[in-house]
């Protein structure tokens, strides 16, 4: 267990893992600490820029430690450059691939966690209708088990 996430989430009730875009695919961010310290869902966010997924995170976890409750469906506002962000439950069964330093830290699964999804220029949602291929593909779609979740770079051995 790494002391620095156990130092955050005493610290600050939650720790940011940020895992860089790489030759396999692009970068991810994820919470390990928020159903510690304030019994709500971890967050997890992909495909931007760490730093942004970094504050973004940050900036939804303090409305959950506030008191807000978190939960599969909601939407959010003003959370990326004044767009709106939507949060969908993730599936178990992605855990083990995504989650690896959140295990470690509660031991197992499982605990509550919310894909922070971002819309495209035009408000869209990566699994809506009419988004462009490359919005689409840039995040995953974790609420949908691994064996139906759309053939692309998420669905490769990370």
């Amino acid at each position: 267990m790494d002391l620095t996430i156990i130092e955050n989430v005493q610290q600050h009730g939650w720790h940011v893992v940020m895992v860089p875009e790489d030759d396999i695919g692009p970068g991810f961010a994820y919470t390990i600490g928020l159903a510690h310290t304030h019994g709500a869902s971890e967050l997890a966010v992909f495909g931007l820029d760490i730093h942004a997924m970094h504050r973004m995170l940050n900036s939804i976890g303090e409305k959950s430690a506030a008191g807000d409750v978190l939960a599969d469906g909601q939407r959010h506002p003003g959370v990326v450059d004044g767009h709106h962000v939507a949060l969908r439950h993730v599936d178990l069964r992605w855990y083990r691939t995504f989650f690896g330093r959140g295990i470690g830290f509660y031991r197992r699964p499982p605990f509550p966690v919310l894909q922070v999804a971002w819309p495209d220029a035009d408000d869209r949602f990566h699994w809506e209708e009419q988004v462009e291929e490359r919005h689409w593909q840039s995040q995953p779609q974790l609420w949908q088990p691994p064996s139906e979740h759309p053939v692309g770079i998420w669905t490769t051995e990370l």
